[in-house]
């Protein structure tokens, strides 16, 4: 059956991308079906439907309307989620240009190795206003931390959408612009479809299930909470846990001390993808002997061969579906985690993920 659904997914993939080539391809007649008129006409109303009519006036996720007048032919993005996502919609070969920094990305080396040589446009601090311009691209997707550069690139004569893909209600929504941005709505839905059933079936696994706690910390230091405000709350909960930072307040990573990791007790600790710290460091830490984590032997670094699941890129729902795996190993066990991950890597990214080794050589 897993296998069928793979196969299944794929198809629709395949015939998303093919639809997305090109919004005024002629309808095919088709001889000997059985298929009703009313049906056919149904096909074609959703087939017209997802595909993007120029010139389209589309809302950012900065508020701001833009019309762009033609199906964008060259892109460039500012920031590397928005880079990941135009990668799973299928747009890696209209990318030319992309934020710093390329190189350490392990999910360009992997699903579109040409990224890394593209010219870089800097980052959101240093962003390369002048080097975006000289590259010509029929449009510009920026994070919304360059809302201030935004106006000098239009009067450089360049088309600029806003994205702000920082929870999944959010990426969602960033999905779907950039999807109907680049007339790829059909693999836009796809992967949201693809994100929706995976969380579904996870609650109904985990529905049963007692939540225990969990603390997640930042990737500079173990003294630094995720509160319930921030987008790791929500892989937390997903995960069937609780958050032991829950009282914290703040959208930003807060900094705590160790009495404060030892009164919250947690059952488990994660760290994020790319700590720059190591899980043994953690549980030969003396300050942590006492912790019920570290006791139990409870303390888990997300894995960061392929991308940091803990940070809202399209593939973070299977950083819901691991930590699930971790917390739940009855429920939800790691073959069917590594099933969705292969999946999904090999629909919307084209390559089969090596699952066997989850942590990057250092």
């Amino acid at each position: 059956m897993k296998k069928w659904i793979s196969i299944l997914m794929v198809l629709t993939l395949t015939f998303s991308v093919a639809a997305c080539g090109s919004s005024n391809a002629a309808p095919v007649e088709s001889e000997g079906t059985s298929q009703t008129q009313e049906g056919i006409e149904a096909e074609a109303e959703a087939s017209v439907n997802e595909q993007t009519i120029y010139p389209v006036t589309l809302t950012d996720q900065l508020g701001r309307e833009v019309t762009i007048e033609k199906e964008p032919e060259t892109l460039v993005s500012g920031y590397y989620i928005s880079t990941s996502l135009l990668l799973a919609l299928g747009c890696k070969d209209r990318l030319i240009g992309v934020e710093a920094k390329a190189g350490s990305r392990a999910i360009y080396r992997l699903a579109a190795p040409q990224l890394i040589d593209l010219p870089s446009v800097g980052t959101a601090k240093e962003f390369d206003l002048e080097g975006c311009a000289a590259l010509k691209p029929d449009l510009v997707i920026v994070p919304v931390r360059l809302k201030d550069s935004i106006s000098a690139l239009e009067e450089l004569g360049l088309t600029v959408l806003a994205v702000n893909p920082e929870d999944q209600k959010l990426l969602t929504e960033a999905t779907l612009l950039l999807g109907e941005a680049t007339n790829t709505l059909p693999a836009a839905n796809s992967l949201i479809r693809f994100q929706e059933e995976q969380l579904a079936l996870l609650a109904d696994a985990l529905k049963d299930t007692e939540a225990p706690s969990v603390y997640l910390a930042s990737n500079s230091s173990l003294l630094s909470a995720a509160g319930p405000e921030m987008y790791q709350n929500s892989l937390i909960a997903n995960a069937g846990g609780s958050n032991a930072a829950a009282e914290l307040t703040g959208d930003y990573w807060a900094e705590i001390s160790y009495e404060q990791l030892l009164a919250w007790d947690p059952e488990y600790m994660i760290l994020a993808a790319d700590a720059s710290y190591t899980v043994d460091s953690v549980t030969g830490d003396p300050n942590l002997a006492g912790c019920r984590a570290v006791k139990e032997g409870h303390v888990f670094q997300l894995p960061d061969a392929i991308e940091s699941w803990d940070s809202p890129v399209p593939g973070s729902t299977l950083g819901n579906l691991w930590l699930a795996s971790i917390l739940h190993p009855q429920e939800y066990p790691e073959a069917q985690w590594k099933d969705a991950a292969a999946t999904f890597y090999e629909t919307f990214y084209g390559f089969t993920p090596d699952l066997e080794n989850l942590y990057a050589e250092e």
